[in-house]
């Protein structure tokens, strides 16, 4: 079943990735339209946590930044299947760096967490490992389609990016670490964690939640370096991406340091440009779990 549905899908996804971007957008705005007037796809999810993580704006404004999420997301996952024919020459067109220095600093001396929030395009970050000379890996969420997963771990092959899941992170840095290997992981940091899990609750978008702090453990642990990587959207199909240094030396941090700095920028981040947010998921859901040793 699983080869089926790929054999069926896949053509689709590609012609779709070889569409001129004219004519890719065009057929961008034709998806927001069934998505956004027709399906109404998680219209309500995304409406309440607009309204509560920006109280101060009236319902008009909320609606307006609404519709321009909706907008936003079809380009923005559509582009990750253009990822399937796109060149690196066009890439980095598209995707530009303006510190790539910053990285290359750090991967001189120690091995690096680049942390990044669901926010403009996430997926084109694997083009950093082109200008790093260390060994890029990306944590990812495996598909449970395995010819799927497979395709996206060879595109991203093409990067210079090997990915590796959530549950292969820890055991892949600290192998690297003791080889002396050095390397850049990248991971998308702002998923919200199981309950049972969670080891910290504290406020994102004025909400306290429950807060994923895997990266600032092995930081700490191992004294990686942490940076924040901050990808504005320029114009459309355009993202400009620039590294924020958290710290250099993990284990010199206080205990919540690395995590309460990230999601401060990550909120500011939101703030400056809402609509670029992954508004979809389901981020508070846990808000009246609240253990009493953090409320």
């Amino acid at each position: 079943m699983q080869f089926l549905v790929y054999i069926l899908v896949y053509p689709l996804l590609w012609h779709i990735s070889i569409l001129p971007f004219r004519l890719f957008y065009f057929f961008s705005d034709f998806v927001f339209f069934v998505l956004f007037y027709v399906v109404g796809y998680r219209k309500r999810v995304v409406f309440e946590n607009l309204s509560r993580s920006f109280p101060d704006k009236s319902e008009e404004e909320i609606k307006k930044i609404q519709k321009a999420f909706y907008r936003h997301m079809c380009d923005m996952f559509l582009e990750m299947v253009k990822t399937l024919n796109l060149s690196k020459e066009e890439l980095k067109e598209r995707y530009k760096i303006i510190n790539i220095e910053v990285l290359q600093d750090i991967v001189k001396e120690k091995s690096v967490l680049i942390v990044c929030s669901h926010y403009a395009n996430w997926e084109w970050n694997v083009s950093i490992n082109n200008y790093v000379n260390a060994k890029g890996y990306a944590v990812y969420q495996k598909i449970g389609n395995s010819y799927f997963d497979d395709l996206i771990k060879k595109i991203r092959a093409k990067w210079n990016t090997t990915l590796i899941t959530q549950q292969e992170t820890v055991k892949t840095v600290y192998r690297n670490v003791q080889n002396g290997v050095i390397s850049a992981y990248g991971m998308v940091s702002d998923q919200s964690p199981q309950v049972k899990r969670a080891q910290y609750w504290t406020e994102f978008m004025g909400v306290k939640v429950p807060i994923f702090n895997g990266p600032e453990s092995m930081a700490r642990k191992l004294d990686l370096a942490v940076v924040f990587l901050k990808v504005s959207k320029v114009k459309r199909g355009y993202y400009q991406a620039e590294f924020i240094p958290i710290t250099t030396a993990g284990s010199k941090t206080k205990k919540h340091q690395i995590t309460d700095q990230f999601l401060r920028l990550t909120e500011d981040q939101i703030r400056e440009k809402p609509e670029y947010y992954l508004w979809t998921h389901k981020r508070w859901k846990h808000r009246n779990k609240v253990p009493i040793e953090f409320q």
